[in-house]
């Protein structure tokens, strides 16, 4: 079924999910795809036609109950399976990431942390020490992790991934400022561009306040 829904549908279950748990918080038990318009942006059509993807789960003259559908999305997502994980690249913004990301509620467990710098050796992020990337190889052949995080330089991403699919990772979240263009199958792979999503919001200033020679 997922590989037949589009990417853009895919994209947006995270939002609902996201708004979905907002409303339980405010003690929210039903909601109306047309109230669900209201607060999310989306038409009512479109939350229709997104959900329909995954077959029906609102009733007519009642609406979605928020807390079932908060659990249908969460298991379409795989918030509950735990997908071990690694983190390749322990500087400002790996630790940033192992620092503040829940992974444990958005279906991962972060399992270990690598860095190439002898001064991070064996320093503690959260409840993890951080390895040498020298042991990758023996680390997954262990723990068999299937997601790898990569906040590594451009330069040596496209290699070290390369590796990690050797040693059977089977998804990675890409922070090292390039796109990873994989030659192996059944890959999966999220690029995720900080600078890019800065810059779309930079466009969005620039045509909304007067230019200044």
């Amino acid at each position: 079924m997922g590989s037949t829904v589009s990417t853009s549908v895919i994209k947006r279950l995270p939002r609902y999910y996201r708004f979905l748990q907002e409303l339980m918080n405010n003690g929210i038990t039903r909601i109306s795809s047309r109230e669900l318009s209201e607060k999310m942006g989306f038409t009512a059509s479109q939350i229709r036609q997104d959900l329909n993807c995954f077959g029906g789960f609102g009733q007519q003259g009642y609406g979605y109950n928020v807390s079932e559908l908060h659990d249908e999305i969460g298991k379409i997502l795989g918030v509950d399976k735990g997908y071990k994980t690694i983190l390749i690249g322990a500087g400002n913004l790996g630790r940033a990431i192992a620092t503040h990301i829940n992974f444990d509620a958005r279906g991962c467990k972060l399992i270990g942390i690598f860095d190439i710098n002898p001064q991070l050796l064996g320093v503690k992020v959260g409840n993890i020490e951080i390895m040498h990337t020298d042991s990758l190889a023996r680390f997954c052949k262990d723990n068999s992790p299937v997601v790898a995080i990569l906040c590594i330089p451009k330069a040596s991403a496209q290699q070290i991934a390369d590796n990690l699919v050797k040693f059977g990772i089977k998804a990675f979240w890409n922070f090292s400022h390039c796109d990873l263009k994989p030659t192996y199958n059944d890959i999966i792979v999220e690029n995720v561009h900080l600078g890019d999503s800065l810059m779309t919001m930079v466009y969005g200033v620039n045509n909304l306040l007067p230019n200044k020679e």
